[in-house]
């Protein structure tokens, strides 16, 4: 068994908005589950899927999702024109020849950072 990452979950105590945030921010799927507790995400053809969980609320600390994307600047303003808001800014790892991250908060609360290559 090779111990990939399989699946991840995102505390989402208000689904609909959860629901709202990720879709419009990312065009993820998000598909509700049974009583409205859970919904299952796809986050892209072949990439991780996860979920939502409705019955946990937002936390500090703890382990970040980190999202890959094409532009940082333009992924923090679409973020933050939905609710979100900037932890950091876009920030080198390694001069660059890692690529770039940041962190954020979705309209939530929960921080997740980005990542892209330039």
């Amino acid at each position: 068994m090779s111990h990939d990452v399989c699946h991840f979950e995102i505390p989402a105590p208000d689904m609909a908005e959860a629901k709202r945030f990720y879709e419009t921010v990312f065009g993820w799927k998000v598909e509700l589950w049974g009583d409205g507790c859970y919904a299952m995400v796809t986050t892209g053809e072949g990439a991780l899927g996860g979920g939502f969980d409705g019955t946990e609320k937002p936390v500090e600390g703890g382990c970040v999702l980190i999202i890959e994307c094409e532009d940082i600047p333009a992924m923090l303003a679409k973020i933050a024109v939905n609710g979100g808001v900037s932890v950091t800014e876009k920030t080198a790892i390694a001069d660059g020849q890692m690529g770039y991250y940041c962190y954020f908060k979705d309209s939530l609360g929960n921080k997740l950072g980005l990542w892209s290559k330039t």
